[in-house]
């Protein structure tokens, strides 16, 4: 039940990665988050340490079919109504590793100390009730940001992106990204680019 602020269906939850400064509030938040055990699930990269200090949040971006949920062969993994991919279930998970491997945005990591797949579950503990995931409502510059369709046209600028394409294959979330122009995102994983020489070095002859 809603007591106050988000319904968790409905609420947007948005990466601003241009807004990124590094500070790390967000990975430590995340750790204090009642349902991970002390575990931070949310991933802080450098794009190229060598000529920039810009750096890239990311959380599970909540596919709306998603893959990992499909290839656990325990039933593991479980959508909820308001389209959250949970974390594993604990006594259901094998930790066999199939959806870390799955994953088109590499999100779920082994946790061998607990012997099972951990993954942002988007603070369902908190967003549930109302309230903002922890990385979310401590980022301050904003680029975990979290609250309704009406704010974020008020307060935000930017086009909200759901839409990836891996190769061939579209894949629609439920974490949108910010980006300056509307999608969908092209991502080059899977796909060979088309200058490639299927047989550059005449082996087939």
């Amino acid at each position: 039940m809603i007591q106050s602020g988000y319904d968790p269906a409905t609420a947007v939850f948005a990466i601003d990665q241009s807004r990124c400064i590094g500070c790390r509030a967000c990975v430590a938040a995340c750790a204090e988050c009642d349902t991970h055990r002390g575990v931070s699930l949310i991933q802080l990269d450098t794009i190229d340490r060598a000529i920039s200090t810009q750096t890239v949040p990311l959380v599970c971006m909540h596919c709306e079919d998603p893959t990992c949920a499909e290839v656990c062969p325990a039933d593991a993994i479980k959508q909820n109504e308001s389209g959250v991919v949970q974390s594993s279930l604990k006594p259901r998970c094998i930790g066999c590793s199939n959806c870390v491997y799955a994953c088109p945005f590499g999100i779920p990591k082994y946790v061998a100390s607990f012997d099972q797949m951990m993954k942002c579950d988007m603070c369902y503990d908190r967003t549930s009730e109302g309230l903002k995931p922890m990385c979310a409502s401590v980022c301050p510059s904003e680029a975990l940001w979290y609250g309704s369709d009406e704010e974020f046209s008020a307060k935000r600028t930017g086009t909200l992106v759901r839409n990836w394409q891996f190769g061939r294959q579209t894949v629609r979330t439920k974490v949108a990204a910010v980006v300056s122009e509307p999608g969908p995102v092209m991502i080059t994983i899977g796909e060979k680019p088309t200058q490639w020489q299927d047989d550059p070095f005449g082996l087939g002859r």
